[in-house]
C-alpha cells in the first residue's frame, strides 16, 4: 500500500489530535509537526515519532504530499497559500481564511495546481448529521444553540467565526437556496471582541435559521432543531441523538380529525396527542467514530483519488461570506 506523505503545521489543542490520527491510518506516513512554540513541537513531535520544526517553510521540499494547517486564523492564508504554490495539498482548519479575496486566492491556487483544498468543518462529519440528511424535506425554520465556556483558545478572532461558523457551514449545507439577508446582534464580554452574537438568516426561498452562539456560557450545548413541510427534526451534537417528528399515519388531514375530537373526554390531551397524532423515531447512528477521524481520512481519499473533497474551499469560502454579512449586521446594530 502506497502511503500519503502528510504533515502537521500547528499542532496546539486541535493540531495535535491531527497528528495523533494521521499516525493511526495505515494509508498515511506522518513526516514531521511544525510549530512556532519550540517547545510544543519537540513535545509533539517526539511524543508522535517524528521530526519537529518551527517554521513551515523548513518542510516545502521536504517531499510532503499533503499537510494540515492548524495554526491562528490570523496565519491560515500564509501558510495554506506557501504549500499550494508548492504543490501540496492542503487541508486547512475553519474559518479558512479571515477575507474573500485570501479565500478565493487560495482555491483559485488549488485548481491551478490540481491540488486538494479542503476545510476543516468537521461537525460535517458528525455521524448524527450524515444520519439526518436525507430525513429533510425542504427546511422552513432552523433553530440553532451552541454554547461553550471560555476555552482561551481562538481569541484572535470573535465568536462568529470560532464558534457560530460550525452551524453556519450545516445550514449552508442543509438550505439549497441563496443567502438573501442578515440581522444580528452581539456584544463582548471578555475577549475584546464579540463573546455572545444571534443572528437570523433568512434565504430567498424564505427559510429561516435563527443561530446563538456564546463562549462564555456557564455549561455547553451544541442542538439545532429543524422545521420542514413534514417533519420537525431536533439534533443534540453532543449527545449524538436526534429524534423526528411526523403526523402519524391517518393523521395526515389534522384538521379534520380535530373537528371529530371531543376533548371533554380526554384526560391528557397532550398525552393523547403524543401518542395518537405523532410518529416519533429516534434516529439511529452508524457507527461512533471519532468525526475528526472521518474528516482526515476523508481528505487523505480525495488527495489520494483526485476526487472533489466533502467540504471544499467553494464551501469554506461561503461560510465565509456569510459570517462576513453576520459581522457586519453586529456592527451596524451596535451603533
Amino acid at each position: 500500500m502506497e502511503k500519503l506523505n502528510v504533515a502537521v503545521v500547528g499542532v496546539g489543542h486541535l493540531g495535535k489530535e491531527h497528528a495523533r490520527i494521521y499516525n493511526s491510518l495505515a494509508d498515511v506516513q506522518l513526516k514531521a509537526v511544525v510549530d512556532a512554540n519550540a517547545q510544543r513541537a519537540r513535545a509533539i513531535g517526539e511524543n508522535e515519532h517524528v521530526p519537529f520544526f518551527y517554521d513551515h517553510r523548513e518542510l516545502l521540499t521536504e517531499g510532503i504530499d499533503a499537510v494540515s494547517v492548524a495554526v491562528p486564523t490570523a496565519s491560515h492564508f500564509e501558510i495554506a497559500n506557501d504549500f499550494l504554490k508548492a504543490g501540496v495539498s492542503v487541508l486547512v482548519e475553519k474559518p479558512m481564511t479571515r477575507t474573500l479575496d485570501e479565500a478565493d486566492t487560495l482555491i483559485r491556487l488549488a485548481r491551478e495546481k490540481n491540488k486538494t483544498l479542503q476545510v476543516g468543518h468537521v461537525e460535517r462529519f458528525n455521524p448524527i448529521v450524515s444520519a439526518i440528511r436525507d430525513k429533510l424535506n425542504r427546511p422552513r425554520f432552523i433553530e440553532c444553540h451552541r454554547l461553550s465556556p471560555f476555552s482561551f483558545r481562538s481569541v484572535d478572532i470573535d465568536v462568529v467565526m470560532d464558534v457560530m461558523i460550525h452551524d453556519i457551514d450545516i445550514i449552508l449545507h442543509l438550505v439549497p437556496s441563496p443567502l438573501a439577508r442578515v440581522d444580528a446582534v452581539g456584544v463582548p464580554v471578555i475577549s475584546g471582541r464579540v463573546d455572545i452574537a444571534n443572528a437570523r438568516l433568512v434565504f430567498e426561498d424564505n427559510c429561516v435559521a435563527t443561530v446563538s452562539a456564546s463562549r462564555v456560557s456557564d455549561r455547553s450545548m451544541r442542538k439545532i432543531r429543524i422545521f420542514s413541510l413534514d417533519a420537525y427534526l431536533s439534533v443534540d451534537y453532543m449527545q449524538k441523538s436526534a429524534r423526528l417528528f411526523r403526523k402519524a399515519a391517518g393523521f395526515e388531514n389534522s384538521k379534520n380529525v380535530l373537528e371529530k375530537v371531543d376533548i371533554t373526554t380526554l384526560k391528557n390531551p397532550a398525552e393523547f396527542f403524543m401518542k395518537n397524532m405523532l410518529s416519533i423515531e429516534d434516529i439511529k447512528i452508524d457507527g461512533h467514530e471519532e468525526p475528526l477521524k472521518l474528516e482526515l481520512r476523508s481528505f487523505v481519499n480525495a488527495v489520494k483519488t483526485r476526487t472533489e473533497p466533502e467540504v471544499p474551499g467553494e464551501h469554506g469560502k461561503r461560510a465565509i461570506a456569510a459570517a462576513l454579512q453576520i459581522l457586519e449586521s453586529i456592527e451596524k446594530n451596535s451603533r
